[in-house]
């Protein structure tokens, strides 16, 4: 098999942390030394009312942000999130938080591809029980200057806040399509974690919002989150 085939990923998992800026290194250093892997990290910015000071995903407005992709094989999945919540202090309100996602389909990760699976893994810590709310992500990609719309609209439908990491599209000065629609150089992509009982009103919201029915103006696709951590007012 080529080592850019894909394979099934259903043994693997996605953990997203978004944590204060600063944290991410100690997370990445941590799992990389307990040869669980590194991890990537982005750098975005919060969304919470700068007057109020308000909380989001029971995190304290902090206009910086950093964003790790963590993926892991499934049996290592509670050691990474151990990890992690040693490392950010989850456990307590105000730290960040931390959402799996299941993987799909997996190309280009040669070490993973090639690992050899073991029998075991550590028991779940009562410190990482699941949440009893059920989440569903929505990832939004827009235009540069369209976010706090994105953002606006879906706390107006009952979303908490959200997370928005800054991007671009694949070419500068051409104008490649990706789904239908044209990649500009400055993008936007929306992160928010949203209970699963508002997923639809709060899609409705953007869609109304940024008009994302019409061509060139974004995309919004909605991720199942199979575990969270770190988010405390919402599960009360």
């Amino acid at each position: 098999m080529s080592i850019y085939s894909s394979m099934p990923g259903d043994d693997h998992r996605l953990i997203i942390t978004i944590v204060k800026k600063g944290v991410a290194g100690k997370v990445v250093n941590a799992t990389k030394e307990a040869k669980i892997g590194g991890g990537t990290v982005f750098l975005g910015r919060g969304t919470a009312n700068k007057k109020l000071y308000r909380q989001f995903f029971g995190i304290d407005y902090e206009p910086e942000k950093e964003i790790i992709f963590t993926l892991v094989e499934q049996e290592k999945l509670n050691a990474a999130l151990e990890i992690i919540l040693r490392e950010t202090k989850l456990d307590q309100p105000g730290k960040g938080i931390a959402f799996v996602i299941r993987v799909r389909e997996i190309i280009g990760q040669i070490s993973m591809l090639n690992s050899q699976k073991k029998d075991g893994g550590l028991a779940m810590n009562a410190s990482l029980k699941d949440c009893p709310v059920k989440f569903d992500l929505i990832v939004t990609i827009v235009n540069d200057g369209f976010a706090e719309d994105v953002i606006e609209a879906a706390k107006g439908a009952g979303a908490e806040g959200g997370t928005i990491i800054h991007g671009r599209g694949s070419g500068i000065h051409e104008n490649a399509k990706l789904f239908g629609m044209t990649i500009q150089p400055e993008k936007e992509i929306v992160l928010t974690l949203v209970d699963t009982k508002k997923t639809q009103q709060i899609l409705e919201a953007i869609n109304e919002a940024v008009h994302l029915d019409k061509p060139n103006t974004g995309i919004a696709f909605v991720l199942d989150v199979e575990k969270a951590y770190g988010i405390h007012h919402l599960t009360k």
